[in-house]
């Protein structure tokens, strides 16, 4: 799977975890270069609490376009740092 934006490849990897089709990337497959910290969390019930990056690339940037659990409830402990896409992020193989 690879995930696109701006026509820069952010994370490419044959190691996604799907959960409520989001491909999760681990963490080591995504180009740490065009992402930026970001203040914004969310709480999913089950997989606990999100963080989110703003992804930038050549100047633009798009704001929490990317998530990820630093420490996720047991459910979903499988995706602990792995990072999923949206916001006009192209996911696809």
């Amino acid at each position: 799977m690879k995930a696109t934006w701006n026509d820069q490849v952010i994370a490419e990897s044959d190691a996604t975890i799907v959960i409520e089709n989001n491909h999760y990337f681990p963490p080591e497959s995504v180009k740490q270069e065009y992402l930026q910290g970001s203040d914004t969390h969310t709480t999913c019930p089950w997989k606990g609490l999100a963080s989110y990056h703003t992804i930038s690339v050549d100047g633009r940037e798009n704001k929490d376009a990317a998530w990820y659990y630093p420490d996720p409830k047991d459910a979903a402990a499988e995706i602990k740092g792995y990072i999923a896409f949206w916001k006009g992020v192209k996911v696809n193989e």
